[in-house]
C-alpha cells in the first residue's frame, strides 16, 4: 500500500519497509503468476492493425511486475516495437527500476520515459497525454484524491481495444477487516482506506466493462508476535503504516491491533501464522 506522502510515495525508510515486506512476502509472485494466465488474452485483441504496443505503468515502484509484464508482451508479439511510461513519485523506487531495467538484457533496447510525480500530478499536469493499449494500476489506488475520476482519466487514454488493470486488496479479507476495524491506525492526512469494492462502485457509476478476479496470497507474521524479532517488528511497521510500531502505540493499543491481526486476519497452518493477502484484480475494457 502507499505511504502517507502523495508526492512522495516511498522514500527513505518507508521504501527500504516496502521492500522488505516483498521479501518476506510472496505478493509480487502471486500476482505476476495470475497475471501470466490471464494477460495473454488480453494481450491478443491487441495485434489487430498495431505498429506498436504503448504500455503505462501508474505506481510501479521498482518495475518488478512491469518487468514481467514487459517480458510477456514481448513474447506475444516478438516483432511489434513497444513504448513504455512510467509514473512514479518515489525517486528511491524508480532508481531501483531503473537498475533493473539495465540488467534486463530483453529490455534494454526499449524506451522508457520516466514521470517522477504522483498519479494525481499525472492527471493534471501532462497536457499531451498519448493513447495506450495497456494501462496498469496495481496496488497504488489507496490514496488519489477523487478513485472515480482517476479511474476514467486512465479508461479514457486507452485505445481501441486497449485494457486497464486495477489490483487492489479484496474487500473482506484481511488488510480490508484490519484497515476498517482499527481505529487506531486511520489518519486525518490521508484519505480512507481503500479496497475492491470502492473501484468496483467507481466502475458501475462509470458504466465501465469489466471482468474482477480473486488473487489469493499469504505470507508468514509469526515474527510479528515476538517482540524481540527484528523481522516481525519491521513487518509491523508495514502493516501498520507506522515507523516504530511498539513506539507508536501504548501496551493496551498494541495489544489489541496484534489481537485483531492474529484472530480476524490470519489463519494458523503448521505452526505458522499466515496473513490472508488476498487480492482483486479488474481488468477494465476500452
Amino acid at each position: 500500500m502507499d505511504t502517507k506522502t502523495k508526492s512522495t510515495i516511498y522514500e527513505g525508510s518507508a521504501a527500504r519497509v516496502f521492500q522488505f515486506y516483498l521479501q518476506n512476502s510472496d505478493e509480487h509472485t502471486a500476482v505476476v503468476r495470475f497475471l501470466e494466465e490471464h494477460l495473454p488474452g488480453e494481450f491478443k485483441r491487441y495485434q489487430n492493425d498495431k505498429n506498436e504496443l504503448a504500455v503505462l505503468g501508474v505506481g510501479s515502484g521498482g518495475g518488478e511486475v512491469d518487468v514481467q509484464i514487459l517480458s510477456l508482451l514481448q513474447s506475444i508479439f516478438p516483432t511489434l516495437p513497444i513504448t513504455v511510461d512510467i509514473v512514479d513519485g518515489s525517486v528511491e523506487l524508480l532508481a531501483n527500476f531503473k537498475a533493473l531495467v539495465a540488467k534486463t538484457e530483453n529490455l534494454q533496447k526499449t524506451p522508457f520515459t520516466w514521470h517522477v510525480m504522483s498519479s494525481e500530478d499525472y492527471r493534471k499536469q501532462i497536457k499531451d497525454v498519448k493513447k495506450y493499449d495497456f494501462i496498469h494500476l496495481i496496488q497504488m489506488i489507496y490514496f488519489v484524491d477523487d478513485l472515480t475520476e482517476s479511474i476514467k482519466f486512465y479508461h479514457s487514454i486507452l485505445k481501441k481495444n486497449g485494457s486497464l488493470v486495477i489490483i487492489i486488496e479484496k474487500t473482506g479479507h484481511s488488510w480490508d477487516t484490519l484497515w476498517r476495524t482499527s481505529e487506531e491506525l486511520e489518519d486525518e492526512e490521508t484519505p480512507r482506506y481503500r479496497s475492491s469494492e470502492d473501484v468496483l462502485a467507481s466502475l458501475k457509476t462509470l458504466g465501465l466493462k469489466y471482468e474482477e478476479y480473486s488473487i489469493p496470497t499469504t505470507f508468514d507474521i509469526t515474527e510479528c508476535f515476538d517482540p524481540n524479532s527484528e523481522t516481525g517488528q519491521r513487518l509491523l511497521c508495514y502493516l501498520t503504516e507506522t515507523d516504530d510500531f511498539y513506539q507508536s502505540f501504548t501496551p493496551q493499543i498494541r495489544a489489541d491491533i496484534l489481537n485483531l491481526i492474529r484472530s480476524k486476519c490470519s489463519t494458523e497452518k503448521d505452526g505458522k501464522i499466515l496473513f490472508d493477502n488476498c487480492l482483486s484484480c479488474m481488468i477494465v475494457h476500452a
